[in-house]
């Protein structure tokens, strides 16, 4: 089976056997058929891990160097299809092609790989004092498992892949079943510079995550989703004891202290809540304000919202896009009508158009709300904020830190101390300081408490797709 996209030409042959079924993917943005995706089955990912289990050994053996240069060239085989790769991701995931949405995560994607290529992880001697040395080394895994999410399914394919090739294992890609064209393209595309059977993606139903995630030759899985799946990881996983990284469901609070300048961070506050329209895990999701300032953000943070054209991805003019799928629409829909129904301040929004094609919600603020309002208890994963006023620092402290979750969260302030006093507070994994959510490839990214654990990027992310091994002797 293949799809074409302008030029890009892509035959989905990375799993041996043929898929038996095929189902439609259409444009959450206009319900336009946009191509049809291979339903593999477990014998398809039993064939998978078998081809990946005989390719790991020689790929190991290539050394960093030739590893990394393959990482490189593949890097540069996305930027030569990136457009194509772009309009592919705008039309099966929604978001649109300009602002920090479709070719923003295509060129992240060539980039990160060139950063994992990049980064050193050398060999550290621990003791060496005359009588004994030891020294800590990392060794490749095997076969790594990754399972991704609909939101940033090809950048967080990369994420997942570029570490794990660059230390020497080899993968098995498993999309989710909302965006499985955009993650077969991004393979096929790196599989040109790789050698067969290192890289594969399989595209199944739910039976097939769950048997890549309990496979006995499977050492690691990495896995970006709701929490309650990642339980259930952590559960099958337990029979071979794999290594897992979970990055899950986050629910991150954005703290605006008295003394910060409402309009000067009014676009960095949106960004960070509306990025992806909404459908970002790190995505801001309760901003707590000072009382003395808080109905000049409200002013502000709208008249930035109100500037920022929803639409079809598509359309060169759009920043923002639809919900990616109807199961997501109806979660921030409910959300938002909870919040009205309590009497909550609509500021901008809450009130989506029956007759639009597509899983448009508009952009929607709302402030005067309670804490304790599903709205801002919930994670909604969409664009709709709560804005909730507060009195002191310590109230907002206690407010963000209430929740299960903690992968991220921010601190808004002129006073970069001030900042950082209340972010070494905060209950989470990365603390951002006058923006939220921006990731780097060389700093390390992951969650605390039920947000997940391990990290990605840097050298913590090449770390935690090895195995560590210490010589002593």
């Amino acid at each position: 089976m293949s799809i074409s996209t302008s030029g890009l030409n892509l035959d989905h042959t990375s799993v041996a056997g043929t898929p038996g079924t095929s189902r439609p993917i259409h444009d959450p943005a206009t319900g336009e058929r946009i191509g049809e995706a291979p339903v593999h089955t477990v014998e398809d990912l039993e064939a998978a891990v078998a081809a990946a289990r005989t390719a790991q050994p020689a790929w190991a053996a290539l050394g960093h160097a030739a590893r990394s240069a393959a990482l490189n060239r593949a890097a540069a085989a996305i930027d030569r299809s990136a457009e194509d790769l772009a309009r592919l991701l705008s039309r099966e995931q929604g978001k649109p092609l300009n602002g920090p949405n479709a070719r923003f995560e295509v060129g992240a994607c060539s980039a990160w790989l060139r950063a994992a290529a990049a980064t050193v992880l050398e060999p550290e001697t621990v003791v060496d004092d005359g009588q004994t040395r030891a020294e800590l080394h990392y060794r490749p895994i095997g076969v790594v498992g990754a399972i991704g999410p609909w939101n940033w399914p090809m950048l967080i394919t990369v994420w997942q892949i570029a570490a794990s090739l660059r230390m020497g294992n080899a993968v098995v890609v498993k999309p989710s079943e909302y965006t499985p064209l955009s993650v077969l393209a991004l393979v096929e595309v790196i599989n040109g510079e790789l050698p067969e059977g290192v890289l594969t993606a399989v595209s199944g139903g739910r039976d097939v995550g769950e048997a890549l995630a309990s496979h006995a030759h499977i050492g690691k899985v990495m896995f970006t989703g709701s929490t309650a799946t990642g339980k259930a990881i952590i559960r099958s996983s337990a029979d071979t004891v794999k290594r897992l990284t979970l990055e899950l469901g986050g629910n991150d609070a954005g703290i605006v202290l008295p003394d910060a300048d409402p309009a000067a961070i009014a676009e960095g506050l949106f960004w960070g809540a509306f990025i992806n329209t909404g459908q970002t895990c790190a995505a801001l999701k309760r901003l707590y304000v000072h009382e003395d300032i808080y109905e000049a953000v409200c002013e502000s943070l709208t008249a930035v919202a109100q500037a920022m054209p929803m639409g079809v991805g598509l359309d060169e003019n759009n920043v923002l896009g639809p919900l990616q799928n109807k199961q997501q629409f109806d979660v921030v829909a409910r959300l938002v009508d909870a919040a009205k129904e309590s009497g909550a301040r609509v500021l901008l929004g809450g009130n989506p158009d029956a007759d639009r094609p597509g899983y448009f919600y508009p952009t929607t603020l709302v402030a005067d709300i309670d804490n304790d309002n599903p709205l801002v208890a919930e994670e909604q994963f969409g664009p709709a904020l709560p804005i909730i006023r507060y009195s002191t620092v310590e109230e907002a402290v206690a407010k963000a830190n209430a929740l299960d979750v903690g992968l991220g969260a921010s601190v808004w302030s002129s006073d970069s101390a001030a900042a950082r006093e209340v972010a070494s507070r905060l209950e989470a994994g990365t603390v951002w300081i006058n923006s939220h959510g921006m990731v780097n490839p060389l700093i390390p990214f992951g969650g605390a408490k039920q947000s997940g654990y391990g990290l990605e990027f840097g050298v913590e992310g090449l770390k935690a797709v090895s195995v560590p091994q210490i010589i002593n002797g």
